[in-house]
Parts: structure tokens; sequence; C-alpha cells
């Protein structure tokens, strides 16, 4: 595998301690996008605000399957699995956890991710 770019929002408490969390077992290169010029990457702000983006191996991931992609490539293989396989329910459950990242549940995995 060679390079993984993931696009993401550092302004967000969750983001940046999945960042965190991610780098941990897998060498990435993170790049929050309010400093990024996207345009390299074909990418516009209000995308990256919406979502996650990883960029390996020539694919363009977003959402729930940059998700899968970067826990699969961190070992955490039944989690990607299950993200995976569950389909419009992990697509779901990432846009709600992305739509509501000042709610208890989204700050608790955020500490959880930190610690």
């Amino acid at each position: 595998m060679g390079e993984v770019i993931v696009i993401y929002d550092g302004e967000c408490g969750l983001c940046r301690n999945s960042i965190f969390w991610i780098e941990k077992k897998l060498k990435i290169n993170a790049l929050d996008f309010h400093t990024t010029d996207l345009s390299k990457f074909n990418l516009t702000s209000e995308q990256c605000s919406r979502e996650v983006f990883v960029l390996a191996d020539g694919k363009t991931l977003s959402g729930a399957k940059a998700v899968a992609f970067l826990l699969k490539c961190r070992g955490n293989r039944v989690l990607s699995t299950f993200i995976t396989l569950s389909g419009p329910i992990g697509r779901s459950s990432y846009k709600w956890v992305a739509g509501n990242r000042n709610s208890v549940p989204v700050k608790l995995l955020s500490k959880l991710l930190k610690s």
C-alpha cells in the first residue's frame, strides 16, 4: 500500500481524536481541509465539511467507506467488515455522527478515542 492521505475537519474534536487514534497504528498523511489546497484533490470545502476523505491506491473514498478502509488498514478488520456489510445502516450512522458532532454520544466517543 502506498501513501494514505486523509482529509478531515481539523476543527472537529472527534475528527482530531480519530486521526490521533488511527496514527497510533497506521502511517497516514492527515490534512485539515481548512488549511489544505483541496483543488489538488478535486475536492471542495463543502464536500470536506460533510465527510472525511481518504485517497489511497488511486481511489478516493469518503464517509463510512473511508472509515472502513482506515479501520481495515489499522488492523480493526472486524469493525471494518461490520461497517461495510451494514451498508445503508453504516452510511446512515456515519452521517448521523457527522451531523451531530456536539451531541453527548459523539463527545463520549471522542473522549474514548483520545484516551
